[in-house]
Formats: structure tokens, C-alpha cells, sequence
């Protein structure tokens, strides 16, 4: 499966891939030269709208779409990208997830989550927590009608 580095421009984009669970990269700030060399010495391929960029990258995509959700979709398309795993890595910085028992994360989520949720995923980078609340339908349906 391909993995990703995304320049600073594409942010939304990077973060709708992680969503989906592609491993995608993301600098707020970085220049091209050290976007060549981590797509060099990774094996990842450049997602950005810099066409000089491209020209210069062995492995690059020159994203045309303005909207993030249009950008998603030449994505998908461009690698055939097919199999989604939703939800398994962080959207701050591209961890994978790992399943965290509830006791561990009490004293982290809000109180009225802590009366109704079970399960938690955290981050092992940044100890973001995560679970299924109300933003999770609405990001399930978003999923399930990109990637069936």
C-alpha cells in the first residue's frame, strides 16, 4: 500500500487520508528539499500542487482539486485505492492507534463520556485520546460513501 508525505498546502487532505488510515506525513512547515528526501528515503509519494516540486520528486502526485474532499478522491482514484481502515491512526501525527482500557484514560475524557462510552483508542505519540462520540456517525458516513 502507498504511504504518503503531504506539503504544507495539502493539510486537510493529509488529515482526510489518516482518517481513512493511510500512513500520510504532514509538516506545517518544511521545505522541498527535505520533502525529496523523505519521499527518497521512504519509498512515500509527494501530494502536493507545486508542479515545479513534482518535476523534481520520483514519486509524485500533483493534486488539482481546490476542496479537500475532491483532492481525497484523486487520491483514491490515482492509486486505486480501494481499502480503507478507518480510525486507526492519529489525525495529529500518523501514529497508529492503540486500544487503551477505560480505567487508564478516566481521569483524560469528559465526564459525561465516561458514563456512556467503553471503548478508547489512544495515541502512543501524543496521547491524544479518541473514541466514538457524536462526530463519529457523521465521519462513518463519510467513510463508508468513499470508500463503499
Amino acid at each position: 500500500m502507498a504511504s504518503f508525505v503531504a506539503d504544507v498546502h495539502l493539510a486537510k487532505l493529509a488529515k482526510l487520508l489518516r482518517l481513512l488510515g493511510f500512513d500520510t506525513l504532514y509538516f506545517t512547515h518544511i521545505e522541498d528539499e527535505e520533502l525529496l528526501k523523505i519521499s527518497e528515503d521512504e519509498g512515500r509519494w509527494i501530494l502536493t500542487k507545486d508542479r515545479a516540486l513534482c518535476k523534481r520528486a520520483k514519486q509524485c502526485l500533483l493534486i488539482q482539486a481546490k476542496k479537500p474532499k475532491e483532492q481525497l478522491k484523486e487520491v483514491l482514484e490515482a492509486f486505486k485505492l480501494t481499502r480503507c481502515n478507518p480510525f486507526t491512526r492519529c489525525l495529529v501525527d500518523n501514529a497508529l492507534l492503540e486500544s487503551v482500557p477505560k480505567e487508564e484514560v478516566l481521569a483524560k475524557i469528559p465526564p459525561k463520556v465516561a458514563q456512556w462510552c467503553e471503548e478508547f483508542e489512544r495515541c502512543p505519540e501524543c496521547g491524544r485520546i479518541y473514541w466514538k462520540g457524536s462526530h463519529y456517525d457523521r465521519m462513518k458516513r463519510f467513510i463508508d460513501g468513499v470508500c463503499g
